[in-house]
């Protein structure tokens, strides 16, 4: 068996940047970061236009750094079309040819690394398969729903089996079981020794796939290392979760019975939101509390107001 890859930490850096910055005009897309990323899956989190997408850019040759060195596998990421060869990005932005079918846009775009078609055909149908799209082939991307339309881009980035995976937001417009698909997915890939870089402007969900994690705000790297050290920084903040249900007066009542919920609120007359310190205890104990009492839930999350309140404490704490 491959190892986990949350624990695939050891040996050279993949990743490698060095006092990196980035301006629009006026405007900071990044400044000043300096890290190093190994392989297994490693986690970009930070509140929408905290600089994540311009970094992973940056990283993936898209966009020349303002300042800095950016390397990867040992070289220089830009203007370095070999390099590109050995790396994969899937980036927030669709950008189709809507009139083809899924496997002839995988398969044209793959014909672009001088393989030959058969190859291309091949490796298109295979990655189509890996992510769940193997009996929408034929179908035209135009077609497609959003969270079709997210597999697509992930297949892809994947479909070369690049040493060095990059990935903006690719669970945006899945669904809870495509979302779990994905996860998988990248978790497989990691324990072949690959190096992933995954953003989310939610903490919980990468902790779902790795223990290490990049946190951004303005511009900044505000946090770095393992999540029980940045949650050891948070420890006095508390999280606001938001869950969804048929019968929310009496999951409010269950809920309060239990040690840990700070505060409740009835939000409407299908929702709650609450307040905790330890989000992961929590959602322990309303799985529990779901099953034992036969309650309907359609969604539990964690707010996002309250996580943009976290990276501006953390973006003050480091640079004010």
């Amino acid at each position: 068996m491959g190892a986990d890859p949350k624990d695939a930490r050891g040996g050279e850096a993949t990743i490698r940047l060095e006092e990196v910055s980035r301006w629009y005009g006026e405007i900071l897309g990044v400044n000043k970061v300096s890290v190093d990323i190994r392989a297994g899956i490693t986690g970009l989190v930070g509140p929408n236009g905290s600089g994540k997408s311009t970094l992973l850019n940056v990283i993936s040759g898209v966009i020349r750094p303002g300042q800095g060195r950016v390397s990867v596998l040992d070289r220089p990421v830009w203007n370095n079309p070999q390099l590109r060869r050995r790396m994969g990005y899937c980036s927030q932005v669709d950008n189709f040819y809507e009139k083809y079918t899924g496997l002839e846009f995988i398969r044209s775009m793959l014909t672009l690394h001088g393989r030959g078609r058969e190859w291309a055909t091949r490796t298109a149908d295979k990655t189509l398969e890996r992510v769940a799209l193997g009996e929408q082939r034929d179908k035209r991307i135009r077609a497609y729903s959003k969270g079709m339309r997210q597999r697509i881009k992930i297949a892809l980035a994947l479909a070369h089996e690049p040493e060095v995976l990059i990935l903006d937001e690719p669970f945006n417009g899945l669904d809870p079981v495509g979302r779990r698909e994905m996860m998988r997915l990248f978790e497989d890939y990691a324990r072949q020794g690959r190096t992933l870089l995954i953003s989310s402007h939610i903490l919980h969900e990468i902790e779902q796939m790795t223990d290490h994690i990049l946190m951004m705000s303005n511009g900044y790297v505000v946090a770095e290392g393992q999540v029980r050290h940045v949650r050891d920084m948070l420890s006095k903040h508390p999280y606001r979760v938001y869950v969804r249900c048929t019968e929310p007066r009496r999951l409010a009542k269950l809920v309060l019975a239990e040690d840990g919920v700070i505060s409740l609120d009835l939000t409407d007359e299908t929702s709650l939101t609450l307040l905790t310190r330890d989000p992961d205890a929590f959602f322990l104990k309303l799985n529990r509390i779901i099953l034992e009492h036969d309650l309907e839930v359609d969604v539990v999350t964690l707010a996002d107001e309250n996580v943009q309140s976290i990276y501006q404490y953390l973006s003050g704490r480091e640079h004010h």
